[in-house]
């Protein structure tokens, strides 16, 4: 898996995006409960991690897995002195876990990252328990809908769109997600969305700076598709411009996909 979005800033943008929302809700809704031992795949920095602690208390345990290493001491330095977790360096398809063992594993914005998404999909279900559950997050279009669009810059966007794929990035990972799980044969398979973001006019200064960040960090894959760097910065002023417009709405979708281990 290669992770496009490495950069400096990337452990502050990751931790300001999850601190952005309560995942509380979310967690329960798709099946955690007290005392449960639950799998963080994809951690990142912790924080939602942290809300997984908090849902399976005292009684519960959490195991939270993350392949890079600067994401990893930011989680061990936020869960520092958290009782019941267990962080340590792993990735998709092969987390060396043991199998049949958890009550509960989620695993948020990797599949989008995962040129073959099936592998890892078997992995989760593999270490999740018969009658456990395996939950994946994943967004569906992020940066697409907005209105008013203007035409040109819809078709500027597309160039952006075509690196991301190049790159193997899927921006649809999560509608995806149904049909994985039907054919991993998963029962109860149920699909629930929820915003990634929602902007009626401007957007708030956090959602701004990721957006500088993930242009910044895109510019070495995205330049080639717009022809240099100058076309390049003329698009990203103009996006930010649209998201910085107050008549204009802006948002994202992610699709959460829950599933039942026979």
């Amino acid at each position: 898996m290669t992770y496009l979005m490495e950069s400096a800033q990337e452990v502050h943008r990751l931790q300001a995006q999850a601190s952005a929302a309560s995942y509380a809700d979310r967690l329960r809704l798709t099946g955690l409960r007290p005392g449960d031992a639950a799998l963080d795949v994809g951690c990142g920095p912790g924080v939602i991690t942290s809300e997984m602690l908090d849902v399976v208390g005292p009684q519960g345990r959490v195991v939270g897995i993350e392949p890079q290493a600067e994401h990893l001491a930011a989680a061990r330095g936020l869960l520092a002195g958290r009782p019941n977790v267990e962080l340590c360096q792993g990735a998709l398809p092969d987390t060396r876990l043991p199998a049949d063992h958890f009550d509960y594993v989620w695993c948020q914005y990797v599949f989008e990252y995962l040129g073959e998404p099936g592998p890892a999909l078997a992995e989760l279900v593999r270490v999740v328990r018969p009658g456990g559950r395996v939950v994946v997050a994943d967004i569906d279009g992020v940066g697409l809908w907005n209105w008013p669009f203007p035409e040109d810059l819809q078709a500027e966007s597309q160039k952006l769109l075509a690196a991301l794929r190049a790159a193997r990035f899927d921006l649809h990972a999560g509608r995806k997600l149904f049909h994985l799980f039907r054919k991993a044969g998963l029962a109860d398979v149920r699909v629930h969305i929820s915003p990634f973001y929602v902007a009626a006019g401007a957007v708030d200064a956090r959602l701004h700076e990721d957006w500088v960040i993930r242009f910044r960090t895109l510019r070495p894959l995205a330049e080639p598709f717009f022809g240099g760097a100058g076309p390049y910065d003329a698009f990203c002023e103009r996006f930010l411009a649209l998201l910085d417009d107050a008549d204009t709405l802006k948002y994202a979708m992610v699709l959460t996909t829950e599933g039942v281990k026979r």
